[in-house]
């Protein structure tokens, strides 16, 4: 998969790259609300009792789940104890492709968390921990609003590096910067979706 305009992938921080503009987003709405049909987005409560700001839901073999007892994986979804809608192929190909394009071949996701964010909702500095093999990258889509996307180091003090995302931008990364603190500044209007893709199991 190529991206819409041809343009190079961008390092907007060692070992994290973007690449603009990367895929048309109007298929990925459709899937996404075929995947929350059937396990509906919910603001899930972290280990210290609040409700996240982003509304959730995943697809894939694993999906990602938070609640006052920590942060972990799990095949079925707690409020159905059904197994998470399949990872749709194309996803699978976007993530595989979106990685190859910056130097991570071979990566199949397991997982994909898909995050839904309204206005005045954020996602806090955080590292990326509760995958077993840190080898493998993460892949993010955007779709939608656009977003800063803030990128700092291993440790919550590092210097911070903000970065607009807008629909069908897509950041990779990986390597020495797989455990890197990152979040997303609070939204100020509009609707955005987002796609992050884990090997997680």
């Amino acid at each position: 998969m190529q991206s819409l305009f041809d343009t190079p992938p961008l390092a907007i921080a060692p070992s994290v790259w973007l690449l603009r503009c990367y895929v048309d987003t109007v298929p990925l709405l459709k899937d996404i609300q075929t995947v929350a049909l059937h396990r509906p987005f919910r603001h899930m409560q972290v280990p210290g009792g609040q409700s996240m700001s982003v509304a959730m839901t995943n697809c894939g073999h694993l999906g990602w789940l938070t609640d006052p007892t920590g942060n972990r994986y799990s095949a079925n979804d707690p409020l159905t104890q059904k197994p998470w809608p399949a990872l749709p192929l194309a996803w699978q190909t976007l993530a595989h492709d979106a990685a190859a394009c910056v130097g991570w071949t071979g990566f199949v996701p397991d997982a994909c968390l898909i995050n839904r964010y309204g206005p005045g909702a954020r996602m806090g500095l955080h590292q990326d921990k509760n995958e077993h093999d840190y080898s493998q990258p993460i892949v993010s889509v955007s779709i939608g609003a656009s977003c800063n996307f803030q990128v700092g180091g291993l440790r919550r003090s590092d210097t911070v590096r903000s970065t607009a995302l807008h629909d069908g931008d897509v950041v990779v990364w990986g390597g020495d910067a797989r455990l890197v603190h990152h979040g997303v500044r609070p939204m100020k209007a509009g609707l955005r979706y987002n796609l992050t893709f884990r090997k997680a199991g």
